[in-house]
């Protein structure tokens, strides 16, 4: 059985992912910083009949995010695929003018080093079996950097070249690598942002892989770094 790795689950996108991905038979690898709160998600997914497991780690942490994505691969099934999508701390979103040189580091840390850490954890794998799939979540100030978010304006930028430079170089080793954009916060009921909607974009955007940059919506919705 091959695993979806979500780094960055709650009970929003992530678990709507969860499901989506578990209907296709993926073993689920949950990581979160809070053991608690993953194991119940994990449970629910397992009382759906998904193969779901829940894992602690925090972003800023790469030895430790390199190392329970290790754990996941090894104990659940090869990681196929990887969603990196946790949710920028309030500190990344505070306006420019007010934005220390410790907001920007953990905000570098939260949006850069994690994913490189995340990927060259499961790369390895997926080039060895000639196939793999990673996603990155971001909201709109990946694209259009916004002055009262000036943490994630900086460090989205930053994700989004690393990711755009993967898609380029692991094109031809059949490693889709792809960025869904939110712009606005995700909301239930929305034709277009509703976790369940984003959760079969994600799966679209795994089998089409074509595109690098998806847009859940138009980039003139309200700009919000909100998603889980």
């Amino acid at each position: 059985m091959t695993t979806i790795a979500i780094v960055g689950a709650g009970r929003g996108l992530g678990a709507a992912v969860a499901r989506r991905f578990g209907k296709e038979g993926f073993a689920v690898a949950l990581l979160a910083r809070n053991q608690e709160r993953v194991d119940a998600l994990a449970a629910d997914l397992q009382a759906e009949g998904i193969d779901a497991r829940g894992w602690t780690t925090d972003v800023r942490d790469p030895d430790s995010l390199a190392r329970t994505l290790e754990q996941a691969n090894e104990t659940q099934g090869p990681i196929e695929v990887l969603q990196y999508s946790p949710l920028p701390q309030k500190s990344f979103l505070r306006p420019l003018l007010e934005t220390t040189v410790d907001d920007t580091k953990g905000a570098i840390e939260f949006s850069v080093y994690g994913p490189i850490a995340a990927v060259h954890a499961v790369l390895q794998n997926m080039r060895f079996v000639g196939q793999g799939t990673v996603l990155f979540v971001n909201g709109g100030t990946a694209v259009r950097p916004a002055p009262k978010f000036a943490g994630t304006s900086l460090s989205f930028a930053a994700q989004s070249a690393y990711a755009q430079m993967l898609h380029d170089t692991l094109a031809d080793e059949d490693i889709h690598v792809a960025q869904l954009v939110i712009p606005g916060s995700i909301e239930e009921g929305h034709p277009q942002k509703d976790p369940t909607v984003l959760a079969e974009t994600l799966w679209s955007m795994h089998t089409g892989r074509d595109e690098f940059r998806v847009f859940a919506t138009d980039m003139d919705d309200e700009v919000s770094e909100t998603s889980d």
